[in-house]
């Protein structure tokens, strides 16, 4: 297991891997980003907690509850629900290399009041290291990849990097 990718690095890698380079490389457009800072404060909210973002190697974990071995990851919208299912998948890979076994995920959207439960399979596992392989290979680029110019790149925190 790679300590040094985040899960951010697993999201914008199914995101963008555009995004994703530009992130790695400490170019960050997040804090200009009313999505982010949206997402930020429905994370803070939605629970009410001692322990908010439990940091494991690269990875955050929105909340953890240690009892039933459940990850609990925190999001706006399930516009983009694949990203958030290999990225908390990502996370419960992270916890099993630790020795941690047994571990699922939900992906709780509270303006939806919705709740994914997320396990990970053997397939999924052969997936996730595919996906590792890649991101590493994009991190290592020199420049960044291509923009891809879908719909979703006018949301985009990097949209005025990209095509202004």
């Amino acid at each position: 297991m790679t300590s040094s990718i985040s899960g951010t690095h697993f999201n914008y890698y199914f995101h963008c891997h555009r995004h994703l380079w530009l992130f790695a490389n400490t170019i960050q457009m997040e804090h200009n980003s009313e999505n982010v800072a949206m997402g930020k404060f429905i994370s803070d909210s939605t629970y009410d907690r001692k322990e908010h973002e439990i940091r494991i190697d690269s990875i955050s974990l929105d909340f953890y509850d240690k009892q039933n071995k459940i990850i609990h990851e925190i999001k706006k919208s399930n516009k983009m629900e694949e990203l958030h299912l290999w990225q908390v998948k990502y996370y419960i890979s992270v916890l099993e290399s630790k020795g941690i076994m047994g571990v699922t995920a939900e992906i709780d959207y509270p303006l939806l009041k919705k709740k994914v439960k997320v396990e990970l399979t053997e397939a999924d596992r052969i997936e996730l290291k595919k996906s590792i392989e890649t991101i590493e290979k994009i991190l290592s680029l020199e420049v960044p990849p291509d923009i891809i110019n879908k719909p979703f790149c006018k949301e985009c925190s990097y949209y005025e990097l990209c095509y202004v």
